[in-house]
């Protein structure tokens, strides 16, 4: 009898102990669930759901990539001419004694913003696409040989010159040297949109031209760009992207990258609200063309992408969902698009 009653209490201490350790590594269990979903993993996948995010923090996400892509010189505008090497090993020339602030000859020490874009990767982080406006008003891609950012400040206050600068580019950043190369001039609209427009030398006393393994750019302060247009003799079409649901153009992008043309990055530039679809409306887009889309927007101070290899056909529509995006930093999708063929 005694020995039944302590085998039955030996058999109730084991179940017992069973039950506690099945509670508690049940615990540990959804812990660490919880822990996995709640931290980014190594790329910066936030791993939310339901996270739409607004134009700002878009906004603030290319903002940030500009800074990072922005070098910074000082000088001395008395010393006259100047002459600055940026990162990239373009030389940068400047007269400090042509440099004015409303009209008066500026004297003391100067401050310059230098930015450089030669690889499809930056242009879109920075959001500064290659598009060229043609003569009747559309636009079509150009291919860059650099897209540069110039300005002066003293004290905060922006600087003019009236002797323009200048800008030695090494060709081999780009490619080979290119002839037909023209410089052209960068503008934003108030939705944040960059066009080029070709400049006319005559008129601006800016010109480009390239000597054995440079160009010589002659320039003004602001974003400039060394480009021609892209050539392609086959048939066009105009495409169509739609993005998931709730992105649009204030918290989304979409880009091109055509395969074999590296210093080269389109966008689609409009968007209609009532069908959620933005569109390349120019119908300037080879059919055949081999190319990558991507879409782009934000998620948590961090990039969502999700890029897809294409051939265009007539009146192409391509559709992303959100299932096919993923995060990362804006290292990781610079070098992502910069790898592209």
């Amino acid at each position: 009898m005694n020995n039944s009653r302590n085998f039955n209490s030996q058999l109730n201490i084991i179940n017992l102990v069973n039950n506690t350790l099945k509670r508690v590594f049940g615990s540990l269990f959804l812990a660490t669930i919880l822990f996995t979903s709640c931290n980014p993993d190594d790329d910066g996948n936030s791993n939310t759901e339901n996270y739409v995010p607004d134009a700002e923090a878009f906004s603030e996400l290319k903002d940030q990539a500009l800074g990072n892509a922005t070098q910074t010189f000082q000088f001395n505008a008395d010393d006259g001419n100047i002459s600055l090497t940026s990162e990239a090993g373009v030389q940068i020339n400047i007269n400090g004694d042509c440099l004015t602030l409303n009209g008066n000859t500026v004297t003391g020490q100067v401050d310059l913003e230098f930015v450089e874009l030669f690889e499809k990767g930056n242009m879109l982080t920075t959001n500064k696409p290659t598009m060229g406006q043609l003569p009747n008003g559309d636009k079509a891609l150009l291919i860059s040989g650099g897209e540069f950012f110039v300005e002066a400040t003293q004290n905060g206050n922006q600087l003019e010159t009236n002797c323009g600068l200048q800008l030695i580019i090494p060709t081999n950043l780009t490619g080979d040297p290119d002839p037909v190369m023209t410089l052209w001039e960068g503008e934003i609209d108030n939705e944040d949109l960059l066009t080029w427009n070709e400049i006319d030398p005559a008129v601006n006393n800016e010109d480009v031209f390239v000597e054995e393994n440079s160009y010589y750019a002659f320039l003004d302060f602001g974003w400039t760009n060394v480009d021609r247009f892209y050539s392609d003799p086959r048939p066009k079409t105009q495409i169509q992207v739609q993005p998931p649901a709730n992105y649009t153009n204030l918290n989304s992008a979409v880009y091109l990258s055509y395969d074999g043309e590296a210093p080269a990055l389109a966008n689609l530039d409009t968007f209609d609200n009532n069908t959620n679809i933005f569109s390349e409306h120019y119908g300037q887009i080879p059919i055949g063309l081999e190319c990558h889309v991507i879409f782009v927007t934000e998620d948590n101070g961090v990039w969502r992408y999700a890029i897809k290899p294409v051939t265009i056909v007539a009146n192409h529509i391509i559709t992303f969902t959100l299932g096919e995006t993923n995060t990362g930093t804006e290292n990781s999708l610079t070098a992502l698009i910069n790898a592209l063929p």
